[in-house]
């Protein structure tokens, strides 16, 4: 057998006839709640009282509680990237590319509901030192509330590569030491960083757009160490998680809708989709399925990932409530495009620094904007997401 012949191959005969069209998914069955407001803003570690706080929220513009602009991707099936996940390609495993997001302003609330409408965009295939040929794959999700109202669109990119390949190649296995041992004084500083940037703007001041010069950074933010317990946290969070919150919908007039088909995962990181109708742990993430090596080192490794590591749907709404945090309650986040570079890692730490790179008084928006760009780095420097975003402050 020549060099050539024997080199890993996608899949792709299930893929190609998809693209450009209108994907089935999970929708949730229930409204949001209060409590799924306040458990996703305790897992994501945003202390932003108007998500959790009563009698703050109550005496606030707003008049109660209201969800973060990241409560979008936790109210979806998926982690909002099940459009991007589309065909199935054997032997494949998945992680989370980067997602852009675009807010049109209307708040989610104690009692709304979300729907999704989802489209697998396109695809394409690049060699990769991490695992050979990888699919870079995107997909579209379009989120109304109950009365028909656009509240956020998402693109959503996934990567698709062969899990034996990874596993064989042991990138991270390779770049990764031990886990990190942090000492007293490390952690010390860590929370002095991480209890600055919780108390930075927690009365919600809107900085105003004349004010704000372009070179201004942002607060510093700090979240970690990364743990099994903060993964966990994560994933509870996510509301598609818990034991029959969801059931699948399939798009009117496409005779071949991607609904609940198998992408292609080993047999390991399958769920149980008849027996979770029995034991719930058959379709619980944690035990089973593609996410599992998110919280089980020997599963991640199997997967190319050397060992336990976070989610990248937790990276994008990180980096939307950090710049929601600084843009105060007279502000938001209209656009941002987090393209992720690296999981983080149990034991490690992740720094938010982010500086006004550009103002523009008139946008398609209809309001002025100020541009940010913002960077996401361990405690050695390594980037794990870059994100560009627009946000709109009061005049």
């Amino acid at each position: 057998m020549s060099e050539e012949s024997s080199k890993p191959e996608l899949d792709l005969s299930d893929v190609d006839h998809r693209v450009g069209l209108p994907v089935g998914g999970g929708q949730l069955w229930d409204p949001c709640s209060s409590s799924d407001i306040r458990r996703w803003v305790m897992a994501m570690d945003y202390p932003n009282p108007l998500h959790w706080d009563e009698e703050f929220a109550r005496e606030s513009e707003f008049g109660g509680i209201v969800a973060p602009q990241s409560i979008a991707v936790a109210l979806d099936y998926g982690h909002g990237a099940a459009p991007a996940c589309v065909g199935r390609i054997p032997g494949s495993h998945l992680i989370f590319g980067g997602e852009e997001w675009w807010f049109y302003g209307c708040p989610v609330r104690p009692g709304d509901k979300l729907f999704q409408e989802r489209r697998f965009h396109d695809y394409r295939v690049t060699e990769t030192k991490f695992a050979g040929p990888t699919m870079f794959s995107r997909g579209d999700t379009v989120h109304t509330n109950q009365n028909g109202v656009l509240v956020a669109r998402e693109r959503s990119t996934a990567i698709r590569y062969l899990y034996e390949e990874a596993r064989k190649r042991g990138m991270y296995e390779n770049r990764l030491g031990e886990i990190k041992r942090w000492t007293a004084g490390e952690l010390a500083e860590i929370e002095k960083v991480r209890r600055d940037w919780l108390e930075s703007n927690r009365a919600g001041v809107s900085p105003h757009f004349e004010e704000v010069k372009v070179g201004d950074r942002l607060p510093r933010r700090v979240i970690g160490p990364h743990s099994i317990a903060s993964f966990t946290t994560e994933y509870r969070a996510f509301l598609f998680n818990i034991w029959g919150t969801f059931h699948w919908v399939t798009p009117p007039g496409v005779d071949d809708p991607w609904v609940n088909q198998d992408p292609g995962w080993g047999d390991d990181f399958r769920f149980d989709e008849e027996d979770a109708r029995i034991d719930p742990r058959k379709r619980d993430g944690l035990y089973v399925g593609p996410s599992r090596g998110h919280i089980d080192a020997e599963r991640a490794s199997e997967v190319g990932m050397a060992r336990a590591y976070g989610y990248g749907a937790t990276m994008g709404a990180w980096c939307t409530d950090y710049l929601a945090y600084w843009a105060g309650h007279k502000g938001m986040v209209r656009h941002s495009k987090a393209d992720f570079r690296g999981p983080a890692f149990e034991g490690d730490v992740t720094y938010f620094d982010a500086e006004v790179v550009d103002k523009r008084t008139e946008s398609e928006w209809g309001v002025p904007l100020v541009q940010v760009k913002l960077r996401l780095t361990d405690q050695n420097g390594g980037t794990l997401v870059t994100c560009t975003a627009e946000v709109e402050l009061p005049f």
